[in-house]
């Protein structure tokens, strides 16, 4: 009998030691589910920062493009995205106020690198197609690493929880992808084929 209620005792100990170690290992992992949480709201933040800043950059950045650009093709898909570059600064100021916070914008290295590249390759450049082509090249840069930046951020929303900024990062991230298509459509129709005829000077 003492053996069998020693059982049964150590059974009902254990049973209750592993119900305190699920417990606490349930009370860990919502505690390390709410910091990665907090954590990734903070990236979240930080990269929407980013890219307002980059977006308002662009703003100036473009219409210098256009100045420099001679193919009708090139300027017309660059002054159509310039419109939409300036509703994507105020969407993303729509994504802001979605999260509670005001529109804050951060230094954008990576976009400020890639304007001030397009901006050398202009100036290298001789006038006509070789510098259409350049643009080309410089502005597919840029639709790529926003691409790659509204992407991340969408799911990083959808992840978060955060539905109606992951609407308004999708509407961007399938305007820049647009973007990217019709700068390939541009350059491959016309530019990079006089560029290609064009006796280096």
């Amino acid at each position: 009998m003492k053996n069998t209620n020693g059982k049964k005792n150590g059974s009902s100990n254990g049973s209750a030691a592993g119900k305190r170690d699920s417990a606490d290992s349930m009370s860990k992992k919502s505690s390390n589910a709410g910091m990665e949480s907090s954590q990734l709201m903070k990236l979240f933040e930080d990269s929407l920062k980013d890219i307002y800043w980059a977006e308002k950059a662009l703003t100036k950045a473009i219409p210098k493009m256009i100045k420099n650009a001679t193919s009708n093709e090139l300027i017309e898909a660059l002054e159509n995205h310039l419109e939409e570059t300036h509703e994507q600064v105020t969407r993303c100021e729509e994504v802001f106020k979605s999260i509670g916070k005001k529109a804050t914008a951060k230094k954008c290295e990576a976009m400020s690198g890639l304007i001030k590249e397009g901006e050398e390759i202009m100036e290298e450049s001789e006038e006509g197609a070789m510098c259409d082509a350049g643009i080309i090249a410089a502005g597919q840069k840029v639709e790529h690493y926003e691409i790659a930046s509204y992407g991340t951020l969408r799911q990083f929303a959808e992840t978060l929880g955060l539905d109606e900024a992951a609407e308004l990062l999708e509407a961007t991230l399938e305007e820049e992808k647009a973007a990217d298509v019709k700068l390939t459509e541009v350059a491959v129709s016309a530019v990079n084929i006089q560029a290609s005829q064009e006796e280096e000077a």
